[in-house]
């Protein structure tokens, strides 16, 4: 059946049509009061509630917010008190008018619906229309057929503790430019509406604009940004100037688009400006910036760096490659049909991800618990919760770790968790020696003090690009930086995940003046989902 089907019930099939008017052709039953003919008490109804039901109780229910009656319609919920609020701001604050909702046959025990409606604030109107769908369920204490009450009934974008509100903006809309002054939409760049979203939050009241009339769904999380369904008198939008290359967010939003769950950031090393940040998940969630996994052996080049500051090795030093490495009674192995290599370098072993190869080298002298989390902190500016990017992002964490866990930290396991945005930053500061804190608008705006760290000797520098351009030409990640010329380098990561059948997947990498890391999750080996959209990314050159 179509969505807004007229309401009917032919042949079996049920849909319905409520308007301000009333609930269309339904035939409401009426339950007997008690239980006069019996003289008892009516036993409680217990089970799934049966297909009568669904259709009675949802029929009812959209019949009674389509007339604006809140306190009936919230009365067939399983929790009055919060629809009932809800339900009266979607009239009062929304100015929500015209209600006429159809709802399509139920598919178990879900009804979807259309609604069809306008909205009207100080003689501005616009037609508003959107689907949406409701579950009902058995009460526990009365029995009877209930709506199970999700503040998503009544708008799927809304989320416990939001409500819907008409009027001024709270902040003027941004027209946000990329750094060549492309203009950048969430039409245009889907990954990116979340973050304008957040950019106008945060830096509309002082880019110059002048709010206009919206109907917005206003969060109940205050650090949360509105977000805008409909816009009913357009504000005057102020320009805000990102860090963002438009070549390089086209290519990252197409690029993650071949893999479910996934997540790119590239960053310019000279500088730290975020060149593109994109996401393809279910779900609005920034994980390129806020993701906290297990990075795999993307960690390697941390791993490495720690290595060589405290003399343990060089990177033409050896590292054997042995076939299993126990670390504290826990046995480490290497990926599936990784040859052993009792002669291997540290470069040789760096290039083929061999686990057991760094896992014997974190007992030496003078390495602790704690020395890849000064090496984290104080050479790569991660783990101290100081970032300061212009939207939220996660820092990255290294914890000091004793037993098997600082075995499996230093190959990207245990309990170091980071973020795309980490490991490109990662992968700058490896290639430059400097760290500078990746940044999405200017520090200027708000006059954010960004983070600093102590960065790595030049000769610790020449070793990972050394390590990192051999991995990327005859190493793990040959086959996904194939073709690209330069200066190039790369690392590949596969972080075991519990309950997950399949690895998730890390790659990073640069090419001159740019470092991109990407992540897939489930997505298997570095170079199999993670590694093509890094080189994607690095195609454009910035």
């Amino acid at each position: 059946m179509r969505r807004g089907a007229k309401a009917a019930i032919v042949g079996g099939v049920f849909a319905a049509m409520v308007g301000a008017a009333g609930y269309g052709a339904f035939n409401v039953l009426h339950a007997l009061e008690g239980d006069a003919l019996s003289g008892g008490p009516a036993p409680v109804k217990t089970g799934p509630p049966t297909a009568s039901e669904i259709k009675e109780t949802s029929s009812k229910f959209l019949a009674a917010w389509a007339k604006g009656d809140a306190a009936t319609a919230a009365s067939y919920t399983d929790n009055e008190q919060d629809a009932e609020q809800l339900l009266t701001a979607y009239g009062t604050a929304a100015h929500i008018t015209k209600v006429h909702i159809g709802a399509e046959a139920p598919s178990g025990d879900t009804v979807p619906f259309s609604v069809k409606a306008t909205v009207s604030y100080e003689g501005k109107s616009q037609p508003l229309a959107y689907d949406s769908r409701l579950t009902i369920v058995r009460g526990l204490t009365t029995g009877r057929a209930l709506v199970d009450w999700q503040p998503s009934v009544v708008h799927p974008d809304l989320e416990k503790g939001d409500t819907l509100v008409t009027g001024e903006a709270e902040t003027p809309p941004v027209e946000a430019v990329d750094r060549n002054g492309t203009v950048l939409t969430a039409e245009k760049y889907p990954s990116l509406g979340p973050i304008l979203a957040t950019l106008r939050e945060r830096y509309g009241d002082t880019a110059g604009g002048k709010p206009g009339i919206e109907l917005s769904v206003r969060r109940g999380d205050p650090n949360a940004p509105d977000k805008t369904l409909l816009t009913l008198g357009k504000g005057t939008p102020g320009k805000l100037h990102t860090t963002l290359s438009a070549a390089a967010q086209a290519a990252a939003e197409q690029s993650v688009q071949r893999f479910a769950e996934s997540s790119v950031v590239a960053v310019k090393p000279s500088t730290g400006e975020v060149l593109a940040v994109a996401n393809h998940r279910a779900d609005s969630f920034n994980a390129a910036f806020e993701g906290q996994l297990a990075p795999g052996s993307t960690m390697k080049i941390i791993t490495a760096a720690m290595l060589i500051d405290n003399g343990v090795a060089t990177m033409n030093g050896p590292a054997p490659c042995p076939p299993s490495a126990v670390w504290q009674s826990q046995t480490f192995t290497n990926l599936q049909g990784l040859a052993p290599n009792e002669n291997a370098s540290l470069a040789n072993s760096f290039m083929r991800s061999c686990n057991t190869a760094f896992i014997k080298l974190i007992d030496e002298k003078p390495l602790t618990d704690a020395s890849l989390t000064t090496e984290a902190q104080e050479r790569f500016g991660l783990g101290q919760d100081n970032w300061k990017t212009g939207v939220s992002s996660f820092d990255g964490s290294v914890p000091a770790s004793s037993g098997p866990d600082r075995a499996a930290n230093a190959i990207g396991q245990g309990q170091v968790q980071m973020s795309p945005l980490n490991m490109a930053s990662v992968t700058a500061t490896a290639i430059t020696g400097t760290f500078r804190q990746p940044y999405l608008v200017s520090p200027k705006l708000d006059n954010r003090e960004l983070a600093t760290a102590r960065g790595l000797s030049s000769g610790t520098v020449a070793q990972l690009k050394a390590m990192m351009r051999m991995t990327a030409v005859q190493g793990t990640a040959q086959p996904a930086m194939a073709g690209l010329t330069g200066d190039i380098g790369a690392k590949t990561g596969s972080a075991e995940v519990d309950g997950q059948t399949k690895s998730n997947s890390w790659f990073t990498g640069y090419r001159g003046d740019i470092a991109a890391a990407a992540m897939t999750q489930e997505g298997g080996h570095g170079g199999d989902a993670a590694g093509p959209i890094v080189a994607a990314v690095l195609r454009t050159g910035g």
